[in-house]
């Protein structure tokens, strides 16, 4: 009986860590049609050769939300492709554990109970942590709003094209929605 038990264990965990090896892939894996995500690091190096909005994916490990936005929203071909052509895609753990220099100033890891969080997180989504939040920063890498919560895909595909198109600089936010109509699939 002990080692039917044991075997069970040994055989649940070889699958979860099967299960979240391949949840991690990357571009390459995925094809042309993924998000090309960066991190800050290499968003602030692109930056500085060639201004576009950038979208930040604030997640975390623990995070069955953000995993699920993984999964689901970020997966769809028509977000992919306007986020690619659009924007520049940082995936940022609010839980990260190395300092960021970023305009001027080091943001680190604060330890919090069990966890912590990152002052750069807390910094883009004006000190409210939740995940997954979706932070949108303009040219100048400047919030323009942080967005928090898992979204749809038709949902998300409204929020880009609404601050990637400079549709909130002209269009209060409950008209654009109202008349928007949905990207068409390659």
């Amino acid at each position: 009986m002990r080692n039917l038990v044991t075997v069970t264990a040994l055989l649940l965990v070889s699958i979860g860590v099967y299960s979240f090896k391949n949840t991690n892939t990357t571009v390459e894996e995925v094809g042309p049609s993924a998000i090309q995500w960066i991190s800050w690091a290499e968003m602030v190096e692109k930056s500085k050769k060639e201004h576009r909005k950038v979208v930040v994916d604030v997640y975390t490990d623990w995070c069955g939300w953000c995993k699920r936005m993984d999964a689901t929203t970020f997966k769809q071909p028509q977000i992919a492709k306007y986020i690619n052509e659009k924007y520049y895609a940082v995936k940022f753990n609010a839980e990260d554990k190395q300092d960021i220099d970023f305009k001027g100033r080091t943001f680190k890891f604060v330890k919090n109970g069990m966890r912590g969080y990152h002052e750069l997180a807390a910094e883009i989504t004006r000190g409210r942590l939740s995940y997954p939040t979706v932070v949108f920063l303009d040219e100048n890498l400047e919030v323009i709003q942080s967005i928090p919560g898992y979204r749809d895909a038709l949902e998300f595909e409204k929020i880009i094209t609404y601050f990637g198109g400079n549709q909130h600089q002209k269009t209060p936010w409950e008209t654009y929605q109202k008349n928007y109509q949905p990207m068409k699939v390659d």
